[in-house]
C-alpha cells in the first residue's frame, strides 16, 4: 500500500473529492501508481489528509466508475490494468492544432465563393425572421417534410418558371443543405451509373472523390462548352454540366449545343443531364438563355441551383428538380432522409420570396455586380498590355485572366501572393493551359478592385 499526499485547496470552488479524484487519476495515467497497487483505506486516508471519509468515498467511487480502480470486499481498493499508451487524453487532444480557415488574411482576395456583404438586406431579413419567430407555430420546432417546406418549394417553382423558363411542380423539388449534399443523394438515386464531368469543371473533384476513377469520365470543352462528341464516346449515362455559365471557363452553351446534349440524353434509356444553374441570375450581355430543363420534353434533365451565390453562402439552401421517374423513386425509397435545412430558415426564405424581396434583391445585385465587373475589365484594359485575355466576362461573378507574359499558372499565383493578393489556379478544377488564373469580383469593392489590379500589374509585368 502506498501513501498519497495530494495538494488540496480548501479555498477552491472545485469540490475536494474532485481534486482528489483528479490527482489519483493523473498519477495512474502517468504510471506513478502501477497496476495492482493498493490504495490507502478511506479511514486511513481521511486521517492522513484531515478530510472526511465521505469525500474520499466520493473520489474512489468516481475512479471505480471510470475503470481506474477496483474494489474487493475485505481487501480494499486496487489500481486497475490501464493501458498507459491510451492515457492522458486531455493532453493529446490539446496538441491537435486548429486549422485556420481561411488559411491567410489577404489584403485583396479574388474569391469566387463570396458575395457583396454590404448590400445584403439585413433590415428586411431581420424583420421577417422576427415575425417568423413570433408566430406561435409549434410545427416549426418539429421535423418537416423530407423534400422541404411546400410553401418554399411553391415559391421556387414560380420564380424558376418566370426567370429561367423551368417547368416543374413544387412536388418535384427537393431542398437540401448545399449542392454537395444533394449530389450525394443523386449518387444514391443513380446508383450503378457511369458519370461524366466537364474538364475543367466545378463537379470534377467532388465526383472523383465520391466515385471510382473508372466510373467517372472527364469530358473536354471547346468554345461552346462540353463537347458532346466526346461524351458520346465516353460510355457515360449521366453528365454534369454548367451550361448557363461554365465553371470555371465562363462560356455560355449556345442553343445548338444544348439541343445536341438533349439529343444525346434521348437516345438511350436512363440517360440524365444534371444541369447546375448556380449563378444564372447574373448575366450582363444579351438576353437570358432559358435553362436546359425548360427545353427538355423527355424528362432527362435534373435541374440544380442554390441561394448561396445570389443571397448568402452561409444560408446553405440549395435545391434540385427531379424528373418524374426519379422523384417517384425518391419518394418511395428515400423518404427516410431527414430534411437537412432548418424549418425556420426555410420559412424566412419563403416569406422573403413571397413578399417580393427576392426579385428586388436580385435586380439590385445585378447592378452592383455589373459595376464591379465593368471596373475589373476596365482596370485590366488600362493597366495590362493588349495581349492579356479576359475570359467569361459576360456572366457570373468571376473571370479568367490569361496574361501571356511567359509566367506559368504557379508563377502567376505566387507573384500575386508576394503582393498580398490571392488569385486562384484554374488547375484546381482540372485541365488547364497552365497560364490562366481565376479572379472572383463579388467580395471586393470597386476601389479595392482598382488597387488590386494596379498591384497585379507590378507583379505580372
Amino acid at each position: 500500500m502506498v501513501e498519497i499526499t495530494p495538494k488540496l485547496d480548501t479555498q477552491s470552488a472545485e469540490p475536494l473529492y474532485l481534486q482528489l479524484y483528479e490527482f489519483i487519476k493523473q498519477e495512474i495515467q502517468a504510471g506513478h501508481l502501477q497496476h495492482h497497487t493498493k490504495l490507502p483505506s478511506k479511514r486511513k486516508l481521511s486521517k492522513h489528509l484531515d478530510i472526511s471519509q465521505n469525500t474520499i468515498e466520493a473520489a474512489y467511487n468516481q475512479l471505480a466508475a471510470e475503470g481506474y480502480i477496483d474494489s474487493f470486499p475485505r481487501k480494499g481498493f486496487f489500481v486497475c490494468d490501464v493501458n498507459q499508451d491510451r492515457m492522458d487524453v486531455k493532453e493529446k487532444r490539446s496538441s491537435i492544432k486548429e486549422k485556420k480557415f481561411p488559411k491567410k488574411d489577404w489584403k485583396y482576395d479574388f474569391n469566387n465563393a463570396g458575395i457583396e456583404i454590404n448590400s445584403f438586406p439585413f433590415s428586411v431579413y431581420r424583420k421577417i425572421a422576427n415575425e417568423v419567430l413570433r408566430e406561435e407555430n409549434n410545427d416549426l420546432l418539429l421535423l418537416g417534410h423530407p423534400q422541404g417546406e411546400f410553401g418554399l418549394r411553391e415559391e421556387i417553382a414560380k420564380y424558376l418558371y418566370e426567370a429561367r423558363g423551368v417547368r416543374c411542380s413544387p412536388s418535384q423539388i427537393v431542398i437540401g443543405a448545399g449542392s454537395p449534399f444533394l449530389i450525394k443523394v443523386l449518387f444514391q438515386l443513380l446508383k450503378g451509373s457511369r458519370f461524366a464531368v466537364e474538364d475543367p469543371g466545378y463537379h470534377r473533384k467532388l465526383v472523383l472523390f465520391e466515385k471510382r476513377d473508372e466510373d467517372v469520365k472527364l469530358i473536354p470543352l471547346d468554345e461552346s462548352g462540353l463537347m458532346v462528341s466526346e461524351l458520346e464516346k465516353s460510355g457515360a449515362n449521366v453528365v454534369f454540366v454548367t451550361p448557363s455559365h461554365q465553371f470555371p471557363c465562363g462560356m455560355v452553351m449556345p442553343i445548338s449545343r444544348r439541343h445536341q446534349l438533349l439529343n444525346w440524353a434521348q437516345k438511350e434509356k436512363n440517360r440524365f443531364i444534371i444541369e447546375d444553374d448556380y449563378d444564372s441570375e447574373f448575366r450582363y450581355v444579351g438576353k437570358p438563355i432559358p435553362g436546359l430543363q425548360g427545353l427538355d420534353s423527355y424528362e432527362n434533365v435534373i435541374y440544380m441551383s442554390t441561394f448561396s451565390k445570389a443571397l448568402i453562402p452561409s444560408l446553405r439552401i440549395s435545391y434540385m428538380i427531379l424528373p418524374k421517374t426519379l422523384i417517384e423513386m425518391y419518394q418511395n425509397d428515400f423518404f427516410f432522409y431527414t430534411q437537412t435545412v432548418s424549418r425556420i430558415d426555410q420559412r424566412i426564405l419563403h416569406r422573403f420570396l413571397q413578399d417580393g424581396h427576392w426579385a428586388k434583391h436580385i435586380n439590385k445585385m445585378r447592378v452592383v455586380y455589373q459595376k464591379k465587373r465593368d471596373a475589373l475589365v476596365s482596370e485590366i484594359s488600362r493597366c495590362f498590355p493588349d495581349s492579356v485575355e479576359v475570359i467569361g466576362q459576360d456572366s457570373g461573378l468571376h473571370v479568367l485572366i490569361r496574361p501571356h507574359n511567359g509566367m506559368t499558372e504557379k508563377e502567376l499565383v505566387e507573384s500575386a501572393a508576394a503582393q498580398n493578393i490571392k488569385v486562384y489556379p484554374v488547375s484546381s478544377y482540372g485541365r488547364n493551359d497552365d497560364q490562366t488564373v481565376l479572379l472572383g469580383f463579388a467580395v471586393l469593392s470597386v476601389e479595392e478592385i482598382r488597387k488590386a489590379i494596379e498591384l497585379l500589374q507590378n507583379a505580372w509585368f
